[in-house]
């Protein structure tokens, strides 16, 4: 068994807490609404990132490269300077939603290389000009461009084009669950001398002005090197670092900057204003505060390297530098081998590092996640009153949550909050490497701290009201029958354990987003943020409401997934057999409602068109419908399930019921299919679509003056490039068009663009619908790919297709060029740059250039999946 597997082992047998110490501190706090006490929900200007090194953090802190224990009570992270810049680089630099003339984005160059599950070995880059960073570059450029200008990033400045730069190697390594080494390897890429001040930061965070709690710990200076820990809460600790000077500060507030007070103590941003100001009142006099500094000043010639190396432990050592290089390198050899057994049917040695640095993101993406909303409206005993708007406003009815866990966020810096759809992909991606981990986060969502009384899951942290499309049970499926292929066995407890907290959710959705009770559904936002002509989660200028193919479809997926799991619980529980029933008859109201059965309602399935559309429903008597070709379109596709013939056998119950209700409603029982394959018996396919109008959705799905991109399919037809979509509504004039990059829409701060760029997260679900699809037409069930080429295919061979398009994205052509970085030379060429791979939010529709946020491994992790030979064979 290999040392990783052994250490995750040894910690769900809590033998050892391998995952004590992690990557949960984020790139970013500045900005969310944890940190927003504004009356009127400003979250962006009331916390910025000017403020950020000054004022003393509520619920989270953040770093660069940055380590924390899980209840982030001790931070590590790396700050330095180059000698130039007017501030030290102790947090990532980006654009808030407001100045980005395309939402927020990160205005730097990282890269999480390296992770294992238990994080016993970590590495990541960093790229840290010699020059001043272009601070007010950036922002006022960006400022003066239009939603119909491209952003403009870090590298268009030239800041990087002589080189002159400093590549920042940060890797840890443990030795025991309290032992962790730390090692900064520094590299000068310029040609000439530079000098370069390393300040690795030790803090507490700041638990102790709120009125909460009283207990202050202390950093202090134990021996020459070494800086003695000291916290009743997490014990003693010990942190070892190579000779360099002791500069030590509080955690705290800049007074004199934010209330023209006198401070009383030193401030969180005294070691800048000491190291930048030369002021030697900044820091404490004496040998301790709440944090250290450790101060290093290196000269690099061109391309020479510097290494410094430190050790944070529980046990007193003689040595801190004993077994350290064979410790490391043993680390290394040991996440080679956890990553060999894994990739072992990966034969591409680029696809296994492209798949091995989607997994790093993953498991670096991990972040300490504190948030007491009860506590945050009320405010904290020892601090001002928050203003009484804040009671009636963003989640104020979400008093019940209160969240302190590890959790998979979409993005440090860009999405540093957990959100529930997203997180379903996260768990589907991590389900290869840590099974156990992705199944507790999809348990943690449900648990009553999280999900709402009504049965509600909190969507994400700006509205937890919002509603994310039900993936939940999808995901929780997956990873059983993952668990269960690999294993033999899958883990019941946790299967029916997740099934009776969503049976609340579906309850919720049905109850909530039902709204005439007639199996059509309103959604909302649905995650899609601006794929339509307006915003779907707000009310429609006048009268009416939407009526949404998507979210009609996903309760059919939903009712799928839900079935699926009863049927596998009534193997061992036979009572289960009545609710199998239950959700497969649901299903059949919801097809029979889309299919317009009863003839009560305008069909979402347009047959002129041969595409489904949402409708706005104006009165009883008035629909119209939104011929807008979206992906809203595509998603009858997931919902799509097949039933063996040895389930009707072993279920005979279910059997029963299922062909009295078929034959009770034969209206409906049009709806399932029936294929006989000899020996077999009878497969049953439940669908939204049967093989007629599935050949036409496919048909208009895989053209490529449509749908299909180079790269994967579109979010939105290119046929609206010619044919942009009006209405007419109120008095009020709503279009939309084919924007295959980033949006010139203002909607959901413009940072997110659903009008035409590829997604991984669609295109992951539409290929694994597909090989349901196959799993019952066969081999003699062909469609023609691409439309108009003349060539049949089958749908497994049609997935396997697509899966290539979207694979290609991140690999180099014939060129020697990656499609996601475009025309950056830079990104291209360069060999300290062109192997490290940036997993970015969406990519442009027609040349898979990578758009949007840049570190969203989050779904776009979903890639390892996409590499991985046979996964779901």
């Amino acid at each position: 068994m290999d040392p990783e597997k052994i250490r995750l082992t040894e910690y769900l047998k809590r033998i050892k807490d391998w995952k004590l110490w992690g990557p949960y501190l984020s790139e970013r706090q500045w900005g969310t609404v944890r940190e927003d006490y504004s009356p009127d929900g400003d979250a962006w200007n009331y916390s910025t990132f000017d403020q950020s090194g000054s004022k003393t953090y509520r619920w989270g802190e953040e770093g660069i490269g940055g380590i924390c224990d899980r209840k982030q009570l001790l931070c590590f992270s790396v700050a330095l300077w180059n000698g130039r810049d007017p501030i030290i680089k102790e947090t990532f630099f980006g654009l808030s939603g407001p100045q980005g003339n395309h939402g927020e984005d990160v205005k730097e160059y990282y890269y999480y290389l390296d992770n294992v599950p238990t994080h016993s070995y970590m590495k990541m880059l960093y790229k840290y000009p010699q020059n001043e960073f272009p601070y007010n570059e950036l922002i006022e450029e960006n400022k003066a461009r239009t939603r119909l200008q491209g952003e403009f990033e870090l590298i268009d400045t030239g800041i990087f084009d002589k080189n002159e730069y400093f590549d920042i190697f940060i890797e840890y390594a443990k030795n025991e669950p309290e032992d962790l080494l730390i090692r900064i390897n520094i590299f000068n890429r310029g040609i000439n001398t530079a000098e370069l001040h390393i300040i690795p930061q030790l803090w507490f965070r700041n638990t102790w002005v709120w009125g909460l709690e009283n207990y202050k710990p202390s950093l202090i200076i134990k021996s020459r090197n070494e800086v003695g820990v000291n916290d009743k809460r997490l014990g003693g600790y010990h942190f070892y670092h190579e000779e360099c000077r002791e500069l030590f500060c509080e955690n705290e507030t800049n007074a004199e900057r934010f209330y023209l007070e006198k401070n009383s103590t030193s401030a969180k941003d005294g070691l800048n204003d000491f190291i930048i100001n030369k002021n030697p009142d900044a820091i404490n006099k004496g040998d301790r505060g709440t944090k250290a500094g450790l101060y290093h000043k290196v000269s690099l010639k061109s391309n020479s390297n510097k290494i410094l190396c430190f050790r944070l432990t529980s046990q007193k050592l003689n040595d801190f530098r004993e077994n350290f290089d064979e410790i490391f390198n043993n680390r290394i050899n040991e996440a080679d081998k956890f990553y060999s057994e894994i990739q072992k049917d990966l034969k591409d040695e680029e696809k296994k590092k492209i798949q091995r640095q989607a997994f790093a993101g993953m498991l670096w993406n991990k972040q300490y996640y504190h948030f007491d909303i009860s506590q945050w409206l009320k405010g904290d005993p020892a601090q001002p009153k928050p203003p009484e708007e804040r009671m009636k406003g963003r989640n104020s009815e979400w008093i019940h949550l209160s969240n302190e866990d590890i959790i998979s966020v979409p993005d440090k810096w860009e999405f540093p909050w957990y959100a529930t759809w997203d997180l379903a992909f996260h768990c589907i991606t991590l389900s290869i490497i840590d099974p156990d981990f992705a199944k507790k986060q999809l348990m943690l969502l449900t648990r009553e701290w999280y999900m709402h009384p009504n049965g509600e899951l909190p969507a994400y942290e700006w509205n937890f009201s919002d509603v994310n499309p039900p993936m939940h049970a999808y995901a929780a499926l997956w990873i059983y029958e993952m668990e269960k292929k690999a294993k033999g066995e899958g883990d019941l407890q946790f299967l029916e354990s997740v099934f009776h907290k969503l049976l609340l959710n579906f309850t919720w959705w049905v109850n909530k987003k039902d709204t005439q009770e007639k199996n059509i559904f309103q959604g909302g936002f649905l995650g899609f943020d601006n794929i339509g002509i307006f915003d779907r989660s707000s009310k429609l200028p006048g009268e009416g409401q939407i009526e949404q193919a998507d979210a009609t479809s996903w309760m059919a997926m939903y009712c799928l997934n839900m079935m699926r799991i009863s049927i596998e619980l009534a193997k061992y529980n036979p009572a289960y057999q009545d609710m199998a029933s239950k959700f497969f008859q649901h299903f059949l109201f919801i097809a029979g409602a889309m299919a317009d059965i009863a003839g009560k309602r305008i069909d979402l399935w347009n047959e002129e068109d041969e595409f489904f559309y949402d409708i706005i429903r104006l009165d009883e008597k008035h629909y119209r419908q939104i011929k807008i070709r979206s992906l809203v379109g595509l998603i009858p596709l997931f919902a799509v399930e097949v039933l063996e013939p040895d389930i009707m056998k072993t279920l005979p119950e279910f059997a029963g019921r299922l062909d009295w209700f078929l034959n009770y409603r034969k209206d409906l029982a049009s709806l399932v299919s029936r294929w006989h394959i000899p020996g077999k018996g009878d497969r049953r396919l439940l669908s939204l679509l049967r093989g007629h109008r599935m050949k036409k959705l496919l048909h208009r799905m895989l053209d490529e003056s449509e749908f299909l991109s180079d790269y994967g399919i579109r979010s939105l037809s290119k046929y609206h490039k010619d044919h942009p979509y009006s209405m007419e509504l109120n008095g009020n004039s709503f279009n939309i068009n084919y924007e295959p990059a980033e949006a010139e829409t203002g909607l959901f701060g413009g940072n997110s663009n659903w009008r035409g760029p590829i997604w991984l997260q669609a295109n992951f679900l539409i290929i694994e619908s597909l090989q349901r699809f196959h799993h019952y037409y066969g081999n003699d069930f062909k469609v023609e790919y691409p439309t108009h080429s003349g060539k049949y295919l089958t749908l497994e061979e049609i997935s396997f297709k697509l899966t290539e398009r979207v694979i290609k994205i991140f690999l180099r052509d014939k060129e020697g060029q990656r499609p996601l970085y475009g025309s950056i030379d830079k990104f291209q060429r360069d060999p300290h740059f062109a192997d490290y791979i940036l997993f970015y939010e969406y990519f442009h529709g027609d040349t898979g250039m990578g758009l949007g946020a840049s570190h969203q491994t989050g779904w776009t992790g979903l890639i390892a999946n996409l590499l991985q030979p046979g996964e779901k064979d």
